[in-house]
């Protein structure tokens, strides 16, 4: 893959060429952690807490992910909307797992609902996911997969999820607070208990 140096921190970073293929004579300059960054304070740090959604977002990707207990079952679901209508879903459930491997799970899934190529924000209701796919995941991995403070939980899903957004530029990964009435985020939430609840 080609590799590139990033105009914000200097890291190489690589992008799969199929990817570079569906936009000729593109060049990245950013990586993905610095590209999906939230603008930059006066003094050139990046915000630690990500910026809230207050408007209840109409167009997207909405994902949720929990267990009952945790650990125990689990369910998972990602939501297309389109002008304010839901036009496709996934979901899927485990029998003994975690909330974390539920909203990565949801995660990985919502990026098979975007039509490659085609520009989408995607919402997450887990700030600890949004920020180990956007902030974290890219360090772990000059590391070999290691953290500074010992191993990276739930790797399998994480690299997984790493790599599918690392695929899809077009795509913004961005927190979205659980529970404050939402639309499609509570109905995110309605149908990964759903598949808690059947097993489906």
């Amino acid at each position: 893959m080609p590799d590139f140096s990033c105009a914000d921190c200097g890291d190489g970073f690589s992008l799969p060429q199929h990817v570079l293929d569906r936009y000729p004579g593109w060049t990245p300059n950013k990586c993905r952690s610095c590209r999906d960054a939230k603008k930059t304070s006066a003094t050139g740090s990046r915000p630690r807490k990500p910026a809230e959604i207050v408007d209840d977002p109409q167009e997207g990707v909405f994902t949720d992910g929990s267990s009952v207990p945790n650990p125990g079952p689990g369910g998972w679901a990602a939501v297309r909307v389109v002008d304010g209508v839901e036009v496709d879903s996934l979901s899927g459930s485990h029998p003994d797992t975690t909330n974390n491997r539920m909203e990565l799970e949801a995660l990985i899934h919502a990026v098979d609902l975007v039509p490659e190529g085609e520009s989408a924000t995607i919402y997450s209701d887990s700030n600890l996911a949004v920020q180990t796919i956007n902030e974290w995941a890219a360090g772990w991995k000059r590391r070999g997969w290691k953290r500074k403070s010992g191993p990276v939980e739930n790797l399998d899903l994480v690299k997984v999820a790493f790599e599918k957004y690392q695929e899809r530029p077009e795509l913004e990964l961005v927190w979205i607070r659980a529970h404050v009435g939402f639309t499609w985020n509570e109905r995110a939430d309605e149908l990964a208990n759903m598949a808690r609840e059947t097993g489906r």
